[in-house]
């Protein structure tokens, strides 16, 4: 066996997974740098929950308090929709990219990709337009579920150093939701395939109804994910190649002489000398 073959492509893998490992600590420092800038815009991202709330009434949508409403009374629903928030988002998304990462690696560069544009748009917005969740907003009437049930994944905003509570703008659970969704349905065929979607469309209601995302957060991720999927190049498909028969002799006929066709009822000459002679 050989040894040196076998070493550079595993160094190869190995510095590719530190590459993912590197971007995605990146992104998570640009993350907590988002989270120091907005740290004292507490009124405007209030402001602006209220703004979004009134432009809600506008656009004719959903109040989000009155999907809310007739949950709040049910502890163990509350508790699982805090549960799918605070515990599926993450591992979700990262399960998808290792999977992709081992058995498709043109869909998870696609999907790498998308997921780093979606967040890099969305912590421009997140410092550009501080804002407010619902919960955080007095005019929504909407209640913070995971303080009052449980799980919760957030302190109070004010000393809640891990996240940036003020970033509901585009919805970042939606959006990685529906990308991981389509990535699947991309490498999987059957109609079972469009499973994959009640995962985004899960996500979407449970961060309304736990009081963390307006419409318009899901929404506006959406629409941000879309045109980020249509610029992005696909994976490209490979070609279908048939696979080989059997091989089979390569017969040439016998040179004819020019004018002359043969009829296959009538024998040859040299047929007619090897037949012994008929009777008559």
């Amino acid at each position: 066996m050989d040894i040196t073959r076998a070493a550079p492509p595993r160094l190869a893998a190995w510095r590719r997974a530190a590459r993912e490992l590197a971007l995605v600590a990146v992104l998570f420092l640009a993350y907590k740098a988002g989270r120091q800038v907005v740290a004292d815009h507490a009124e405007v991202a209030l402001a602006n929950g209220e703004w979004i709330w009134r432009l809600e009434r506008l656009l004719r949508l959903p109040a989000e308090a009155a999907v809310q409403g007739p949950l709040l009374s049910h502890e163990i629903l509350m508790r699982l929709a805090n549960s799918y928030y605070a515990f599926v988002h993450f591992p979700a998304t990262v399960l998808c990219l290792v999977w992709l990462w081992l058995r498709r690696p043109a869909h998870y560069l696609r999907l790498r990709r998308a997921l780093a544009a979606l967040t890099a748009v969305a912590l421009v917005l997140h410092v550009c337009v501080p804002l407010a969740p619902p919960r955080l907003t007095e005019l929504t009437g909407l209640v913070d579920t995971g303080t009052r049930f449980g799980p919760s994944v957030y302190g109070p905003p004010d000393t809640d150093q891990l996240s940036n509570q003020y970033a509901a703008m585009p919805s970042l659970h939606v959006g990685w939701a529906l990308a991981i969704a389509l990535a699947l349905m991309a490498v999987t065929t059957g109609r079972l395939r469009w499973l994959w979607l009640l995962h985004p469309l899960a996500t979407a209601l449970v961060v309304v109804v736990t009081g963390n995302h307006y419409w318009l957060d899901g929404l506006v991720s959406v629409a941000l994910l879309v045109a980020i999927l249509a610029v992005l190049p696909r994976p490209d498909r490979p070609a279908l190649v048939e696979a080989p028969g059997p091989v089979r002799p390569h017969v040439v006929p016998a040179p004819r002489r020019a004018g002359h066709r043969r009829n296959p009822k009538v024998p040859a000459a040299a047929d007619a000398r090897l037949r012994p002679p008929g009777r008559g």
